[in-house]
């Protein structure tokens, strides 16, 4: 695998850091997989993922969000995104998939996004200048219940302490009860993956798990509320190809229950290939589980199913307006 590391700059002035990473020079590109990462953590964590799709034929972009990794830069900028965070993430994602689809104009472009990054594909889904010819969601959800209690109470917070307030109160909201199921834990962050070893990488990483602030809190509850809304679904491209995958043990996920949720919502607005894959007993990052491997495995073997068919379609982009590259 070859590794290439760039910026992108965007128009707030923020510059992005961002991997490329494509298989060895005797292997041709097939398709371009582009990684949205999660919440208090990086892109390169999905290095592994990378490794096994350039060995498979697919180039891999990926960048670090905005107040996240090495975009965010000093450790005290991690989880402090600034004013509209997840417009300008999404807008980078966004960009970024421009510059691969420049590079690679003949491959079909896939995003696959987990936990937050994969609401943050939810929204792409709808977006104007959708782009990519298929979707991987990773840890995800659908509608949830108490997003407007969240939304207030985030306000009322920024109102007390301010936007750039790294909050306890909003962080245990989301996250607080994640860990209760899986007692007596070692750690905070058990309910990532039954895997000690990659739970314990994940806590010791110096850019991962930061404390997120106030005004990002208040754009991550309207941001759920968004992707969910009517006006916001029906805009999406019946033709769009979807795999969701999860653990059955993911709290995120309201332990399986919630993809379901979202699976049959999708069904209902008449997606044509829409696919689920449920883990038994996986917890959040099925990425860093025991059972990895099949996972990584499933990934590819749904991504080679799709890689021809998205190459020949004259018209899987958004509002099927636009023909593939």
């Amino acid at each position: 695998m070859r590794e290439y590391t760039f910026t992108i700059a965007e128009n707030d002035g923020t510059e992005l850091f961002a991997y490329r990473w494509l298989p060895d020079q005797r292997t041709a590109v097939r398709g371009i997989v582009q990684i949205s990462h999660g919440m208090c953590e990086t892109s390169y964590r999905y290095i592994r993922l990378a490794e096994k799709l350039t060995a498979s034929g697919y180039g891999v972009y990926a960048n670090d969000h905005i107040g996240h990794g090495r975009t965010a830069g000093d450790s005290d900028k991690l989880g402090m995104p600034g004013a509209n965070a997840f417009q300008r993430m999404a807008s980078g994602m966004l960009d970024l998939g421009e510059i691969a689809a420049k590079e690679f104009p003949d491959q079909p472009r896939f995003l696959l996004g987990h936990s937050m990054g994969s609401f943050l594909a939810q929204k792409i889904m709808y977006d104007d200048k959708q782009q990519y010819h298929g979707f991987i969601l990773s840890g995800t959800n659908g509608r949830r219940g108490l997003l407007k209690l969240g939304e207030q109470v985030a306000l009322l917070q920024a109102k007390l302490q301010g936007m750039d307030h790294r909050s306890i109160l909003l962080n245990a909201m989301v996250f607080g009860g994640f860990n209760r199921t899986f007692r007596p834990v070692r750690t905070a962050f058990d309910w990532l993956s039954r895997d000690p070893d990659e739970v314990d990488q994940f806590v010791h990483d110096p850019l991962c798990g930061a404390i997120c602030t106030t005004g990002f809190f208040l754009d991550f509850f309207r941001l759920l509320q968004e992707i969910h809304w009517p006006s916001s679904l029906e805009k999406i491209n019946p033709k769009l190809p979807i795999y969701i995958f999860a653990g059955d043990r993911d709290p995120v996920g309201l332990f399986g229950k919630g993809v379901l949720s979202l699976v049959d919502m999708y069904r209902s607005l008449k997606l044509q290939d829409v696919e689920y894959r449920l883990y038994p007993d996986g917890r959040h990052e099925m990425l860093h589980e025991t059972n990895r491997d099949e996972v990584m495995t499933d990934i590819v073997d749904w991504l080679d199913r799709h890689v021809n068919t998205a190459a020949s379609s004259v018209s899987i982009l958004s509002g099927g307006s636009q023909t593939s590259g």
